[in-house]
């Protein structure tokens, strides 16, 4: 009981340094309510600005990246209890964000500046969409699941974990990944691009491209369904006139996000 109960602990532990780390996010991208935001004044030279943000942002990706792939939880659950991956690979992924938060390195220059306010408004109301729809594909998929919550608690309950079902809830039948759509928004929709910005979500733009292909390829090994669901459901913009007919869809427990 002690160890379920530590296991408990450190799950629910981990789950809010992540909800910390993700609202904090929402202001160092957006540009408000944070000491330091990704488009504040340049303190560094140019080419130690890129060289640090690059190095930040890449140390993020690859945990992200082999975190998530099965092999790497084979090796860790010789170490950890089960019911404790995916709180540690929570945990690990929001320590590093905010590694990139405290040693965020503003470039300056000014890509682009929309000064209407109309625009503003509508870029602003696009990232605020981008939010919604990452926090709202969570919970499609099982949010408690996906951020270790759900693991633990079966653990200090005492009943087996059974992975999620194949499934395809809402926006999951027009793209396959609109967790991935709403980082999209998040990313591009400001009324002021810096260099910073740009880099950052240039960066970030790549990898999620990388980082369905590795997804895709776990869930096409583990689940035979997937196969059919590719191929009708497009992977990130909606096809016009219709939805997709992808039936069911895999919930993606080893999910990068």
């Amino acid at each position: 009981m002690f160890k379920r109960t530590t296991v408990l602990i450190y799950g629910v532990l981990s789950y809010v340094v992540f909800f910390a780390t993700f609202l904090y996010a929402i202001g160092f991208i957006g540009n408000f309510l944070v000491p330091k935001s990704i488009d504040s004044p340049a303190e560094a030279p140019l080419w130690f600005a890129m060289l640090v943000n690059s190095l930040l942002l890449g140390i993020f990706a690859v945990q992200h990246s082999v975190m998530a792939r099965p092999a790497f939880k084979r090796w860790i659950t010789r170490f950890i209890p089960p019911a404790a991956e995916r709180s540690t690979y929570t945990l690990t992924a929001s320590l590093l964000l905010i590694a990139v938060f405290i040693g965020w390195q503003p470039m300056g220059g000014v890509i682009w500046n929309v000064t209407d306010p109309v625009g503003q408004a509508v870029l602003y109301g696009l990232y605020a969409f981008g939010w919604t729809l990452v926090l709202i594909a969570t919970f499609l998929i099982n949010h408690f699941d996906l951020f270790g919550l759900r693991q633990v608690w079966l653990e200090f309950t005492g009943r087996h974990y059974t992975p999620l079902r194949f499934k395809t809830p809402g926006p999951y039948r027009l793209v396959r990944h609109p967790l991935y759509v709403g980082w999209l928004f998040v990313f591009w929709a400001t009324p002021t691009m810096t260099a910073a910005h740009l880099l950052f979500a240039l960066l970030t733009t790549g990898y999620i491209l990388i980082g369905i292909r590795l997804e895709e390829r776990d869930l096409l090994k583990a689940h035979p369904e997937y196969a059919g669901y590719r191929r009708h459901v497009p992977m990130l913009i909606p096809r016009l006139g219709g939805q997709g007919r992808g039936g069911r869809r895999v919930t993606p427990a080893g999910n990068e996000s």
